[in-house]
C-alpha cells in the first residue's frame, strides 16, 4: 500500500542526515523506524496485560509486601 507521509522540514532534515550515516535511503530508515515503533508498542501492550493479570492475581501479597 503507498502512503504519503508529511514531515516538517526539521523531521525531513534529521531523517535524511540518518540515512546519510546508515548508507541508506530515507524510506529504508522510515520504515525500520515504523517497524520498531509497533514492535516495541506492541510488547507494551503485552506487558501491560500480564501486569494487570499479576496484580488481579496476587494483590493480597502485593498488599502484604507493601506492608512491611
Amino acid at each position: 500500500m503507498a502512503m504519503t507521509l508529511r514531515l516538517t522540514d526539521e523531521e525531513t532534515e534529521a531523517l535524511r542526515a540518518q540515512a546519510e550515516v546508515e548508507s541508506r535511503s530515507m524510506q529504508e530508515v522510515a520504515r525500520a523506524a515504523l517497524r520498531e515503533y509497533v514492535a516495541r508498542r506492541g510488547n507494551a501492550r503485552l506487558v501491560d496485560e500480564e501486569l494487570q493479570y499479576v496484580v488481579t492475581t496476587y494483590q493480597e501479597a502485593l498488599r502484604r509486601l507493601g506492608d512491611s
